[in-house]
């Protein structure tokens, strides 16, 4: 199974850091954010890498090449113009291939073990998403859940950047900019849309308060 780290945003919320350092690149614990990721998902069996890049991306690039460094293999999905986090799947979709792939934000740090995920969602389900209870800092969530299941748009659990995708859940888009956000809630009102919920620590690194939170 391949993996998809975002990677491309702007971290703007994380100025003046980001004017210079592409969110992933940020150090935590003295090792930028995007190889912890990367060597949480090869704990969990996966070696082979596509990467989205768009702000400060050669540095992105530069920093972790093709990947032989960190035992794993890494392609760049390189866009002109900031596709979002759907659009950059759909550009993508020609290095991920024909099979289910993991996606994850760029911006996360947390102790969600990778290997508990499915290797494809559901029958019928373009994406199984990972969910997590709406945590005192966020003023509001994104989904209601079973536990198996989004139900709902609610307030009782957020997404937390990481999934499990068919190609079929961008396949259809238009090839320009949009926000998976907008494509799981229509997922949604057709039922097709698993979940797992989690429990651990996990943070959006967001702001500069929460990046001084986890930084060392």
């Amino acid at each position: 199974m391949k993996a998809m780290i975002l990677a491309a945003g702007r971290g703007t919320r994380l100025a003046p850091l980001t004017d210079h350092t592409p969110k992933p690149m940020l150090p935590i614990r003295g090792r930028p954010l995007i190889e912890w990721q990367i060597a949480q998902l090869k704990d969990a069996g996966v070696d082979e890498f596509v990467i989205n890049t768009h702000h400060l991306g050669e540095q992105i690039i530069n920093a972790l090449g093709n990947g032989s460094r960190l035992g794993v293999q890494i392609e760049y999905s390189l866009e002109e113009d900031l596709l979002d986090t759907g659009g950059g799947i759909k550009n993508a979709l020609p290095l991920l291939g024909d099979d289910p792939f993991i996606v994850l934000n760029g911006d996360i740090w947390t102790d969600f073990a990778f290997s508990s995920l499915p290797q494809a969602p559901p029958e019928g389900c373009p994406a199984h998403v990972v969910l997590t209870p709406t945590p005192s800092w966020r003023e509001a969530g994104d989904f209601s859940s079973d536990g198996q299941q989004v139900t709902a748009r609610g307030t009782d659990y957020i997404f937390c950047g990481i999934a499990v995708a068919t190609p079929e859940l961008v396949a259809d888009q238009t090839e320009t900019a949009f926000s998976l956000r907008e494509v799981y809630f229509n997922l949604i009102k057709s039922g097709q849309l698993s979940a797992q919920i989690f429990h651990g620590i996990w943070l959006d690194i967001g702001t500069l308060e929460q990046y001084e939170s986890v930084r060392t």
